[in-house]
């Protein structure tokens, strides 16, 4: 399957935009009347055929609709402090969005040592990753959030906060209860203060250890992503 995007393809008609209609036209070299897969990054997988081969504007109709495409009965959300290394954190939406999560919100706490983040270069980023592993839903990318202001948020599911130090943790897999709605916190290079770390599980965040080992914070934010994801598949 050869997986393209566009948010209003489930209207029937579409035209793709400059990047997708080179890469269909230029670089595929399909033609008029040929078939292609559409998502519009809400759960729809539109198959579809070309109407129009312009490689700066590609015509394309929908033919038939998988609605709910490979949903999963579960959603994960991702809150993790932005790294320093720009790239570090574009590397883990790229690979989060591969193996399955539904929201990411960049959370900027006391020790976090970049306090801005692009939320449209992830966006690209999730898109692209989107594609490739063959998915319909695009996850939510929420704008840099203050650690304090996500926790008062309300979600319905369970809430886990992964941190080095400290006692009474546990580990993933003997805290949560799959199938089941995650949000899953994780600190910056520098971990979260103490402060912190009690105002989290003064919210019903539930303490969580990734192992021994020190991991950087895109390394630890999919382990548990993948290890969630395992968990459900089970």
């Amino acid at each position: 399957m050869q997986l393209f995007y566009h948010p209003d393809i489930d209207t029937g008609i579409a035209t793709l935009d400059a990047e997708e209609s080179r890469h269909c036209v230029k670089v595929l070299r399909l033609r008029e009347g040929d078939a292609i897969d559409v998502a519009d990054g809400r759960g729809t997988l539109c198959h579809c055929r070309i109407v129009s081969a312009d490689a700066r504007a590609c015509v394309v109709e929908a033919i038939e609709r998988e609605r709910d495409f490979r949903r999963r009965p579960f959603r994960l959300h991702l809150a993790v402090a932005p790294t320093k290394n720009a790239a570090r954190i574009e590397w883990l939406v790229e690979k989060a969005v591969e193996i399955g999560i539904d929201e990411i919100t960049p959370v900027i706490c006391d020790h976090s040592e970049r306090g801005v983040q692009k939320t449209d270069r992830l966006e690209k980023i999730a898109i692209s990753a989107m594609k490739q592993s063959l998915r319909a839903t695009l996850p939510t990318i929420h704008p840099a959030t203050p650690l304090a202001t996500l926790l008062q948020q309300p979600f319905d599911g369970q809430r886990l906060v992964c941190y080095c130090d400290g006692d009474h943790r546990q580990t993933l897999a003997d805290t949560y209860s799959a199938p089941n709605d995650a949000l899953l916190l994780i600190g910056p290079e520098g971990d979260f203060s103490a402060q912190e770390i009690e105002q989290a599980l003064q919210q019903g965040y539930a303490p969580i250890t990734l192992g021994d080992t020190r991991l950087r914070t895109e390394t630890a934010a999919l382990y548990a992503v993948a290890a969630l994801n395992f968990m459900n598949e089970r």
